[in-house]
């Protein structure tokens, strides 16, 4: 037994000086910015469709970099969404795809993969996904520097009475006692510009998670007075009673719905702007590759309508759907050393191909990774003017649906879903008939071409009962 246990502890020591050694200095590499913005739909963005919404900033990145049309998230809700992001793992290989899934102390993160690559790590905004202090938070996970907020209820709130710094409470006096003095993305963009502003030997990877457009809606009045919209008032809770199913969580009334969340949109794009400002001032704009996203879909939650804005078109669903509403996200990516014109890509890929890909731009090798746990692939061959070409393969997602309160931990029905090509199939139980469609010619999911395509849909019954959770 002895023998046994020595002969572990050198394996492990191995493998730490294996990865030790396949460390990357990182002078030369470029900084890494993803933009991680909380339920925003694919055609929220001006750069996408038609949308009364004002993002000129977020339009600008898509004329200078890649506006990717085919890219999906990790899931249709928020955690398992960030999960994927953070370990590279789809569905199929994900214990627990509903949104009381967290990180485990075992995970190996995109931020680990960056800092053994001589990144100075930094998180600002929401978190969600750590389940114990020293553990899970983001300072065990990765990140040098962490402000923001670390469950998941917290970051249900625009105007926060507390935020975390580096793993300390830190009280916003400004929005204590009702008061609204300060709006919890602002700080995080002021946060991040701090950071870029900072002297520093080693390139940076910051991962800036908004809380918006996610409920509750709420935005300095300046946003949202530029809209006029028709209205329906949220009423959220009325004398002790609420006025629909979100109202427990979202109580307060929002007179102009429409225009606030408009408004959340815009200051997201306005706040996305300044960073980029910041970044050309500090002479790192061009070495700085910038991705902006959603984690999924859009919701209906605390007023918001996603009908009213097209905000899923052309796609069909929302958030908590597994049609393409739910997980079909605007993704735009600007690098200017390396993309000198703008241009669409219509490659599909997903939040689990986000840690190899940044670990093949930081030039950290995986199969030296002790316990990475990713199936993804990387995408870095996109990210140029003369993109190669990525072999044709099959995506997945799994959804566990609550039961009745959508944050209530009891699950129901498993969703799943897969994209192959042009093909996309959809199972909405375990126990459910499998819908086909062609995502290509039919975006909004509406013509079932199971009994047309029946081999397609065998093969894709096949993989659905083979990675079932």
């Amino acid at each position: 037994m002895k023998i046994q246990r020595f002969k572990g502890v050198r394996v492990l020591l191995l493998a730490m000086l294996t990865w030790s050694c396949s460390s990357v200095v990182a002078a030369d590499k470029p900084n890494i910015l993803f933009i991680l913005t909380d339920d925003l739909g694919f055609n929220q963005v001006g750069a996408y469709g038609n949308t009364p919404i004002k993002t000129p900033n977020l339009d600008e990145m898509a004329n200078n970099g890649i506006r990717f049309d085919q890219a999906y998230s990790g899931n249709t809700v928020c955690s398992p969404s960030r999960v994927s992001l953070f370990t590279g793992r789809d569905g199929r290989f994900m214990a627990n795809n509903s949104n009381t899934v967290q990180l485990e102390e075992i995970d190996i993160t995109l931020a680990h993969v960056l800092k053994h690559a001589s990144y100075d790590t930094a998180l600002f905004g929401k978190y969600s996904i750590g389940s114990k202090m020293g553990v899970t938070d983001p300072l065990a996970m990765g990140f040098d520097t962490w402000y923001g907020m670390y469950s998941i209820l917290e970051g249900h709130r625009q105007y926060p009475h507390i935020l975390w710094r580096d793993g300390v409470k830190e009280r916003i006096e400004a929005n204590e006692g009702g008061k609204k003095g300060a709006y919890a993305p602002e700080l995080f963009t002021n946060e991040t510009i701090d950071y870029i502003k900072q002297e520093r030997d080693n390139p940076f990877f910051i991962m800036l998670a908004y809380t918006i457009p996610h409920a509750d809606l709420a935005v300095p009045e300046r946003f949202s007075d530029q809209y006029d919209f028709e209205e329906t008032p949220y009423l959220g809770m009325q004398n002790g009673e609420p006025t629909d199913k979100y109202a427990w969580y979202y109580p307060d009334p929002v007179d102009k719905p429409n225009a606030v969340m408009a408004g959340m949109v815009s200051a997201l794009d306005e706040y996305v702007g300044q960073i980029i400002q910041a970044l050309e001032e500090q002479g790192e704009l061009d070495n700085t590759i910038i991705v902006f996203t959603s984690d999924n879909g859009p919701h209906d939650e605390g007023g918001a309508d996603p009908v009213f804005f097209k905000a899923s078109h052309p796609y069909k669903g929302q958030k908590r759907d597994l049609y393409d509403g739910g997980i079909h996200v605007p993704m735009i990516v600007q690098w200017p050393d390396k993309i000198k014109q703008g241009r669409v890509d219509n490659t599909p890929w997903a939040f689990h191909d986000v840690l190899p890909t940044v670990a093949d731009i930081a030039g950290v090798n995986l199969d030296l990774v002790p316990r990475v746990r990713t199936n993804g692939v990387s995408i870095k061959g996109l990210l140029n003017d003369t993109p190669v070409q990525m072999d044709e393969r099959t995506l997945y997602w799994e959804f566990s649906k609550q039961v009745g309160d959508p944050n209530s931990g009891i699950i129901g029905d498993t969703y799943q879903a897969a994209r192959r090509g042009e093909f996309k199939a959809v199972r909405y139980g375990f126990d459910a008939p499998l819908e086909l469609y062609n995502i290509s010619e039919d975006p909004g999911e509406s013509n079932n071409l199971v009994e047309m395509h029946t081999s397609i849909a065998e093969e894709f019954l096949e993989l659905f009962e083979k990675y079932k959770n």
